[in-house]
């Protein structure tokens, strides 16, 4: 589902995630219950970055994600259209560019990189916020180098339908109540639990990437698919 089908236009959503900046990381380790952790972790060893390689970390925010690739040498540029995400990591971090991770702004439809300029590229949490997936899932494809890999972790849907929807009531009544508690920005919160729930489930995110010129596409749960890791090839 796209930005516009749930009426929030790109320079909405780019409101709404600045206004949240300042307490994003805490307002996810809560709402989660500590597992976002545990998704980082997987979607590091996933991307499996060493040293000499370039990793372009796309709808970053402020950038903890990003931090996690460099153990192992590897740069990122953690990369984001929220400037607030942007200004509240860099500032966190002492500037723009700092220990293995470089701030940048961009749009996920036309990214400010030349083609073939990474090795890795992934993106979490972040699809459901672009207008077009199959337009970004091509320009990670561009930015990409040959034999590169692609690496997304999203939201999805649990394979169980009656817990699925036990999920959903949680999503849509008592995510917002929380995170608003603990932000008070609770109607940002209304927009992530809609954006949810009308993603698409692992097996047709798949055929997206598929279709965006991705091969040796699969996906693993986690969390009993409350998050999938979904991962490609070029």
């Amino acid at each position: 589902m796209t930005r516009a089908k749930l009426d929030k236009q790109p320079q909405d959503v780019a409101a709404m995630f600045d206004g949240i900046a300042d307490n994003y990381d805490l307002v996810n380790d809560v709402i989660s219950l500590g597992q976002d952790r545990v998704w980082r972790k997987a979607v590091v060893n996933a991307v499996d970055a060493h040293s000499g390689e370039l990793v372009l970390d796309l709808a970053a925010g402020t950038g903890t994600s990003s931090e996690s690739f460099i153990g192992k040498g590897a740069r990122v540029i953690a990369c984001d259209f929220s400037l607030g995400m942007l200004r509240t990591g860099a500032q966190r971090r002492g500037g723009a560019s700092r220990a293995g991770v470089t701030f940048v702004a961009g749009d996920a439809l036309h990214l400010p990189f030349a083609d073939e300029t990474f090795h890795a590229v992934t993106i979490s949490f972040g699809l459901r916020n672009v207008n077009d997936i199959d337009q970004a899932l091509r320009e990670l494809r561009r930015v990409t180098k040959p034999g590169g890999r692609l690496v997304i972790a999203e939201f999805s849907h649990i394979p169980v339908a009656f817990l699925d929807k036990l999920y959903s009531t949680y999503l849509m009544a008592a995510l917002p109540r929380i995170a608003g508690a603990v932000s008070g920005r609770g109607e940002a919160y209304d927009y992530l639990s809609e954006s949810i729930m009308a993603w698409p489930d692992q097996p047709s995110l798949a055929r997206h990437l598929q279709d965006a010129g991705w091969s040796r596409v699969a996906w693993r749960n986690l969390t009993l698919g409350t998050v999938a890791l979904h991962r490609g090839y070029k």
